[in-house]
C-alpha cells in the first residue's frame, strides 16, 4: 500500500492499487496488476505496457473483459503511476530491463503484447531483444495502439514541447505541473466529444510521488525514439508475430496516418479504428477497445 493509503483524491486509484502488488526489481520498486486465469486451458498471458505520462490505470476499464480468459499483467513503468520515481535517466533500456525482470519473476515465458503510446517504444525494444536472442520469451501476438511509432509524423503538444525544452533534470517544485494542469492536458488529447471525461485520477497518478517533477526526464523517450527509430519501429514492423493495430483515429498527437503507414509495411496486419476516440481509446471507448483487442488477439483478418 502506498503512503497515501486511503487518502487518494480519486477513490478508483485505491481500488486499482488493491488489485496489484509491489515488486523489488533492480533496486527499484515497481507496481504491477496481475489478474485473470492462469490455467493451461486459457489463452497465453497478455503483457500490457502503458504510455507517457500516465500508467497502467489507463486500462482499468478494459481489464475486466480482457482478463476473462487470459492472465493480464500491467506494470507501471519506472517513473510512472505507483512505481518508484527516482532521479535518473529514463531510457528505453532501463524500462525494458525492468519489464524483463518482472516477466522473469512472474514466470512469463510465452505472452501476447499490448502497447500504447510510449509503451509502443518500450515494446519495440523488447521485440528487438527477443529477435536477437537476449530476451528468451515467445511473443505470440501483438496489439499496437496510439503511439508515435513514426516520430516525424507526430504532432507534439505545446506542453510536450515545453517539457522537451527544459533541462533533463527534476523540475523545481514550485514550477512542476499540478493535478489540475495535467488533467486539462490529458483531456485535450481526447476526441472533442469525449473531453468531458474526468482524467483527474490519471493525472493524480502522474503527480503522485513527485512524478510531476520528473516529467522533463521521462519525456526524453521522444529524443531516444528520434535517435533510434529504426531499432524500435523496425522491430514493430518486422517481428514475425501476428500484428493487430487498434487506433483512435482522432488522436491529435499520434495521428491516424501513422496506423495507415504501418499497415503499408505490414499488409498482413489487421486495423481496427475506435470511432470517436482520440489518444486514449481505452479510456474513451473501453467496451469497443476491449472488443477490438480481443479480435486482434484472435487473429481476426478483417479490417474495419
Amino acid at each position: 500500500m502506498s503512503e497515501e493509503g486511503s487518502n487518494w483524491r480519486h477513490g478508483a486509484i485505491g481500488h486499482w492499487e488493491e488489485l496489484g502488488a509491489y515488486h523489488q526489481l533492480g533496486g527499484q520498486r515497481l507496481f504491477a496488476v496481475d489478474l485473470g486465469p492462469t490455467g493451461e486451458e486459457d489463452a497465453e498471458p497478455l503483457l500490457v505496457i502503458h504510455g507517457f505520462p500516465t500508467s497502467s490505470f489507463d486500462f482499468a476499464d478494459v481489464v475486466p473483459r480482457l482478463a476473462r480468459h487470459r492472465r493480464v499483467v500491467l506494470p507501471d513503468l519506472l517513473g510512472y503511476g505507483l512505481s518508484d520515481k527516482p532521479d535518473l535517466a529514463y531510457t528505453m533500456a532501463v524500462q525494458a530491463d525492468l519489464v524483463m525482470a518482472l516477466c522473469t519473476e512472474l514466470g512469463l515465458d510465452c505472452l501476447a503484447l499490448l502497447t500504447h503510446d510510449m509503451g509502443d517504444t518500450v515494446g519495440g525494444e523488447l521485440l528487438a531483444r527477443q529477435m536477437d536472442g537476449s530476451w528468451p520469451v515467445e511473443v505470440t501476438k501483438r496489439v499496437v495502439t496510439n503511439g508515435s511509432i513514426y516520430i516525424a509524423m507526430a504532432h507534439l503538444t505545446a506542453g510536450q514541447q515545453m517539457l522537451l525544452g527544459l533541462p533533463d533534470e527534476p523540475i523545481d517544485e514550485e514550477l512542476a505541473p499540478r493535478v489540475e494542469a495535467v488533467t486539462a492536458a490529458l483531456q485535450a488529447t481526447l476526441h472533442p466529444m469525449r473531453q468531458d471525461l474526468d482524467m483527474g485520477a490519471h493525472a493524480e497518478l502522474v503527480v503522485h510521488g513527485g512524478g510531476n517533477r520528473m516529467l522533463a526526464r521521462t519525456i526524453r523517450y521522444i529524443e531516444e525514439r528520434r535517435a533510434d527509430e529504426r531499432r524500435f519501429t523496425g522491430a514493430i514492423e518486422s517481428h514475425p508475430s501476428p500484428l493487430a493495430v487498434v487506433w483512435g483515429p482522432d488522436d491529435p498527437i499520434a495521428v491516424s496516418a501513422m496506423a495507415e503507414r504501418l499497415l503499408i509495411v505490414r499488409p498482413d496486419a489487421t486495423l481496427q479504428w475506435i470511432a470517436e476516440a482520440g489518444h486514449y481509446p481505452q479510456v474513451e471507448a473501453p467496451a469497443d477497445f476491449a472488443a477490438a483487442v480481443e479480435n486482434g488477439l484472435k487473429g481476426c483478418h478483417r479490417r474495419s
